[in-house]
């Protein structure tokens, strides 16, 4: 719904106020390994005011301020964004090597600089020099989409029911590229929220440590999804990409959305 009077535009929006409001209950809920509470609240759909906002005015003006509790669990996510892997690090060894294991079931893995490692969709065989544009934090997620949904997992890795080529895009090297979209997205390297999205974010992150781990696996499953309804070719990824942040977006602004699980896409999981 939109009015324009005078020089600026007169935009129904979720505001500060509704923003928090729909998050001030919670109740439990859980979720296999990990086991998260997530908050399932009211959202008045009614009402919504009227704010007037000049074009040339800052997101962050109409934004709540992050509470102390929100802002911890957001530090924490942005502290996991800034750590590189380090292929010296022995838990970073045994993260990959758990990755391995949870792709590849009762197969060996010969060493961490093997050609075995373009199975997963690696661009070469040392997987380490991949992680550079997102870090850890990637490896972490492709872990986390392995152990939790193991079902859709293999199935887009593995590419079963597939057009043609075994290999459409690299399954891994597109899990890192899904961390970064994600990590901008949400504005993870900013100080503040500076979009309605990333503001809508931190309030589910507040009341799911796992939120972005779980979007995550939302935005892969999503990105599949369009990649085999356009027929995409490896030169198109770009363009899926965008389109997957845009529907992520809209997904995470609906009314009923109050948690991860709760945006149509995620029924793509299993």
């Amino acid at each position: 719904m939109t009015r324009r009077s005078g020089g600026g535009s007169c935009i129904a929006i979720r505001t500060a106020h509704s923003i928090s409001s729909r998050f001030h209950h919670a109740s439990a809920a859980s979720f296999p390994d990990p086991a998260i509470c997530c908050g399932a609240p009211t959202w008045i759909r009614k009402g919504l005011p009227c704010v007037c906002v000049n074009k040339k005015t800052s997101y962050a003006r109409i934004f709540m301020n992050v509470t102390p509790f929100q802002a911890k669990r957001l530090k924490r996510l942005k502290n996991r964004t800034k750590v590189y892997f380090d292929s010296n690090r022995l838990e970073h060894q045994e993260a990959l090597r758990a990755l391995w294991s949870s792709t590849f079931p009762g197969q060996e893995l010969h060493g961490m600089i093997s050609d075995q490692w373009k199975k997963m969709g690696w661009q070469g065989k040392d997987p380490s020099t991949d992680f550079r544009g997102a870090g850890f934090i990637s490896l972490e997620n492709l872990l986390f989409f392995a152990k939790t949904f193991s079902i859709s997992f293999q199935h887009l890795m593995r590419k079963q029911g597939a057009r043609g080529a075994a290999w459409e895009y690299p399954f891994a090297v597109a899990g890192v590229n899904i961390t970064f979209m994600l990590m901008k997205m949400l504005d993870l390297d900013t100080t503040k929220p500076r979009t309605l999205v990333s503001a809508v974010f931190v309030h589910i992150l507040s009341e799911n440590e796992w939120a972005f781990d779980l979007l995550y696996c939302v935005a892969f499953v999503m990105m599949d999804k369009k990649w085999m309804e356009k027929k995409a070719t490896y030169m198109e990824f770009n363009d899926i990409l965008k389109s997957t942040r845009a529907q992520l977006e809209k997904e995470l602004l609906l009314d009923d959305v109050l948690r991860i699980e709760d945006m149509p896409s995620f029924r793509l999981l299993h």
